[in-house]
């Protein structure tokens, strides 16, 4: 279970690292230049995405073993912590869209997770 927690918390942590970079850089670009945040939905989306995938690919990576799992707790957890910032802190639900968006983030960190497992190498059976 120690080995479960420490791999999703790895996992999450740099997704959380990365956006926070991310989001920083381009809150930069909208202040500074002209470019408007119509013109950086996709990147925000593809970006997140890249994230959740790395993030899952760094929980499979450093969990070893059920790497589907790992990745899809990983994203879970994101999902969750995101849904909570929301509810709690905007109050507001979820729509349709987002709930698409956050099954496909789930989805890609899973994703993620079973290519870490594979490139993790193997480890050592009794």
């Amino acid at each position: 279970m120690e080995k479960v927690t420490k791999a999703v918390a790895f996992g999450l942590l740099f997704i959380f690292v990365i956006i926070f970079i991310v989001g920083f850089i381009l809150s930069l670009l909208l202040q500074f230049t002209n470019v408007t945040e119509q013109a950086l939905k996709w990147t925000t989306a593809i970006i997140t995405f890249l994230a959740l995938f790395i993030g899952g690919l760094i929980a499979g990576g450093k969990g070893k073993e059920t790497g589907w799992m790992l990745g899809g707790i990983t994203g879970l957890a994101f999902v969750a912590i995101i849904f909570l910032f929301q509810f709690l802190g905007f109050d507001t639900g979820y729509k349709l869209k987002q709930l698409l968006y956050h099954l496909a983030y789930i989805l890609t960190a899973a994703f993620g997770g079973i290519i870490g497992v594979n490139l993790g190498g193997k480890t050592a059976t009794k």
